[in-house]
């Protein structure tokens, strides 16, 4: 992608927390400072990890909330789907902005995360797209403020570079206030240490039990180039990514072997 931001630019809103999540009227809002035709199609409800799904068992009915604002009952793939192909088939958008996320997706989580799915989707139907997220913690407010206060910034910083079109960007704003951001920093798609962990509870119907995911534990370095670094230093995280998964040096050393 290339080419500085402009009014006439078309741009398609879309998240995993649903059309009626704070995040994203947030992100409505800067991007109406970029230009004068934005959309918005998102869940109707939430989806969150439902990571780049298709839904293919039913029927998808999108609702017509506003002239340019639908719900869809599916999820962000869906919804990107949705509005590519047929709701804005007339012009397709030349930008999707999706979040702004309530929690990071940061690291392995981005393969889960609806929001960057949405993100994923648009790339592949030819659509520059930026992914965005405001970190928080279990049980207290997001600071929705600092990716308010930063968000329009980052975007525009972005729009006027350009990146590939094989590439989409993951963008994440860290736990802290808007005054206490120590500026940005492209990083690398870090690795956590195993963290996922089973909740098991006893059901009190004399069912069998019953099982919770448990919570995402605090960021941890890895490495100082990786995203989760970067948040750790209190800096907004910029991580361009790919979606060609094939690892280039086993590919040539198979290719060496077996072909």
């Amino acid at each position: 992608m290339t080419g500085k931001a402009n009014k006439k630019m078309r741009i398609l809103i879309s998240n995993d927390d649903s059309l009626y999540a704070p995040g994203i009227k947030i992100l409505e809002k800067l991007a109406r400072k970029i230009s004068d035709d934005v959309w918005v199609i998102a869940p109707a409800t939430e989806q969150s990890a439902t990571a780049h799904s298709l839904t293919i068992h039913r029927p998808l009915r999108p609702k017509k909330i506003d002239e340019k604002k639908w719900a869809v009952d599916g999820t962000p793939t869906d919804c990107v789907l949705m509005a590519v192909k047929e709701i804005m088939k007339d012009k397709k958008p030349d930008l999707v902005l999706s979040g702004i996320n309530a929690g990071a997706n940061l690291a392995d989580d981005v393969t889960y995360s609806g929001t960057v799915a949405a993100a994923m989707e648009a790339t592949l139907l030819g659509v520059p797209a930026i992914a965005l997220s405001q970190a928080g913690s279990l049980g207290n407010p997001i600071k929705w403020e600092t990716a308010e206060q930063h968000g329009l910034k980052i975007i525009q910083m972005l729009l006027d570079q350009g990146w590939p079109n094989e590439v989409l960007i993951n963008v994440n704003f860290p736990d802290v206030p808007p005054e206490s951001i120590e500026g940005y920093e492209v990083a690398r798609q870090g690795a956590r240490p195993d963290y996922k962990s089973l909740i098991k509870a006893e059901d009190p119907r004399g069912l069998p039990p019953y099982y919770w995911i448990g919570p995402v534990p605090d960021m941890v370095d890895i490495d100082d180039e990786s995203d989760l670094a970067t948040m750790n230093k209190k800096k907004i995280s910029i991580t361009p990514l790919h979606l060609d998964l094939t690892h280039d040096a086993t590919y040539a050393k198979f290719v060496k072997k077996f072909n």
